[in-house]
């Protein structure tokens, strides 16, 4: 794993691992690395090893999500290789939060609102997406996604402000969920027929099966979209482009799409730009970088190993050997919001 200086395109350190690298998350705090069967938790400040978490359930796909709120490090990853158990780790204070028994069968999508306070979380059934309070985990909301066939999800994103919620898959559909509360009709209303159906299921659900009452009190997709692809992985977001809600789709042949919103009735969302990232030979890669205000001298740039698999504690760039100051991660001007880098587009 390499860290480099973003702006300066300067190596700040670098860690070997003895096993392969699956996934990296940051946020201005910590630095996580998901291996098969480990967690490795760094001090984003210093690069140093805080917390090693071993014989972690196998995870072949590297699954994991870090909060990115400045008050807390939220981790969660899988806590089974059978069910779809959630494992919620507090990396900031290195202690277990709760477990959360989301799902019959394995996890495959999680991700964190921006102020860390939900999760969202998908199976390998890829038929209901459920949401989730943090740090309690209790369950908030449950949508579903299809019922006709089983699918991929690969993509998990909440809004900024965690009113909406995107879901990509290997299918051609992109589902957007409206995170919101049905409130029951005040006094003195009539109520409509939807409302009198909907009275009607409800008291019926008591008597029938607890997999039937659940599928009837399911949320469907407030917006989609119909990508004109099919069986491409895919990374969906949900952002504000030029003061309008966009759904931004990136899919593994390096294009770019962008489609209108509409936050008050949904619908069908209108592609308004397509972009080409990548030119048609290259094939796409990913990274996670993170730009500081200083940067140590090269010589500093070490390799910590151990024969616990993984970096050694504390076998990086001492903390007295960064440039005079600290390291400025709350400076905007140094750490551009995503949203901001959105907005230029």
């Amino acid at each position: 794993m390499n860290v480099y200086h973003f702006k300066r395109g300067t190596e700040i350190c670098n860690y070997s691992y003895s096993n392969n690298i699956l996934s990296v998350r940051l946020n201005r705090q910590r630095l996580v690395v998901c291996l098969e069967e480990s967690v490795y938790i760094h001090n984003i400040k210093d690069m140093k090893l805080l917390k090693t978490l071993l014989n972690t359930p196998h995870n072949p796909s590297g699954l994991c999500a870090l909060s990115v709120n400045h008050g807390n490090s939220y981790l969660a990853y899988p806590g089974s290789q059978t069910i779809g158990e959630i494992m919620v780790y507090d990396a900031n204070n290195l202690s277990k939060v709760t477990m959360i028994p989301a799902h019959d069968s394995p996890l495959a999508a999680l991700t964190f609102n921006a102020s860390g306070t939900k999760l969202a979380s998908a199976s390998e059934r890829g038929t209901v997406i459920r949401v989730f309070t943090i740090p309690e985990g209790q369950r908030l909301f449950e949508f579903r996604r299809g019922m006709k066939r089983y699918v991929n999800i690969s993509s998990l994103s909440f809004s900024s402000d965690a009113q909406f919620l995107c879901a990509s898959s290997n299918t051609e559909t992109v589902h957007i969920f409206k995170l919101e509360q049905h409130s029951p009709s005040r006094d003195g209303e009539s109520p409509t027929w939807g409302a009198y159906v909907g009275k009607m299921f409800t008291a019926a659900s008591t008597y029938l099966p607890s997999q039937v009452s659940d599928m009837m009190h399911q949320d469907r997709a407030f917006a989609t979209v119909r990508l004109n692809m099919f069986g491409l992985k895919n990374v969906c977001a949900l952002s504000t482009v030029q003061k309008l809600p966009r759904l931004l789709v990136a899919s593994s042949d390096g294009h770019l799409y962008i489609y209108n919103i509409d936050p008050q009735d949904g619908g069908e969302c209108v592609l308004v730009r397509k972009h080409r990232s990548l030119p048609p030979s290259t094939s796409p890669s990913y990274a996670a970088t993170v730009s500081l205000s200083s940067t140590p001298p090269s010589s500093t740039t070490l390799t910590g190993y151990s024969e616990d698999g993984g970096a050694e504690k504390g076998d990086v760039i001492p903390e007295h050997e960064f440039a005079e100051g600290p390291v400025c991660l709350d400076d905007e001007n140094e750490f551009p919001p995503v949203t901001n880098q959105m907005g230029e587009m």
